[in-house]
C-alpha cells in the first residue's frame, strides 16, 4: 500500500466508517489509482490480494464511500459507473479510441445566471473526449 494503513484508517474513522481491511484496501486503490476504474476492475485487482472478496462486497463498499463523500462515482458517457477517490475539483478528458479516462485540472466554480438566483448545485461534471496524444501519433 502506498498510503499508510494509519492514514486511511484516519480517514475512513473520520467520516463514521468502520475501518475493515477491505474498506481501506478499496479506497487505497482508488486512491492510487488514477484511470477511473469500473467495479469489474476493482473486484479484479484486489480478489487476486483478497480471495474472499465478492463483487457485492466491492459495489457495497463504494457505495459507502460514495455515500461519505470519499469517493465520487462518474458516469462517462457509456453508462459504466467510474469510480475515483475525491481529491479536488477537475474535468475528465475520455479517449475515443483506447478509452482512457484523464484528469483535466480546471476551475469548476461556475456562476449561474441571475434568474436563478437561490438555486443550489448539486454536483459538478466536466466532460471532453477526443483521442488522445498517444493514440493520435
Amino acid at each position: 500500500m502506498i498510503a499508510k494503513q494509519k492514514e486511511i484508517t484516519d480517514i475512513l474513522n473520520k467520516r463514521d466508517i468502520r475501518p475493515s481491511y477491505i474498506r481501506i484496501r478499496v479506497y487505497d486503490y482508488l486512491y492510487r489509482d488514477k484511470v477511473h476504474p469500473n467495479v469489474d476492475t476493482i473486484y479484479k485487482n484486489l480478489s487476486e490480494e483478497i480471495p474472499t472478496l465478492s463483487k457485492t462486497t466491492v459495489y457495497n463498499t463504494l457505495k459507502l464511500l460514495t455515500d461519505k463523500d470519499l469517493v465520487r462515482a462518474i458516469n462517462i458517457n457509456d453508462n459504466e459507473m467510474r469510480y475515483e477517490a475525491i481529491r479536488n475539483d477537475h474535468g475528465h478528458f475520455k479517449c475515443d479510441k483506447c478509452k482512457t479516462i484523464y484528469d483535466i485540472p480546471m476551475d469548476m466554480n461556475i456562476k449561474l445566471p441571475k434568474e436563478m438566483k437561490g438555486s443550489r448545485i448539486d454536483e459538478r461534471q466536466f466532460l471532453v473526449s477526443g483521442v488522445c496524444n498517444n493514440c493520435n501519433q
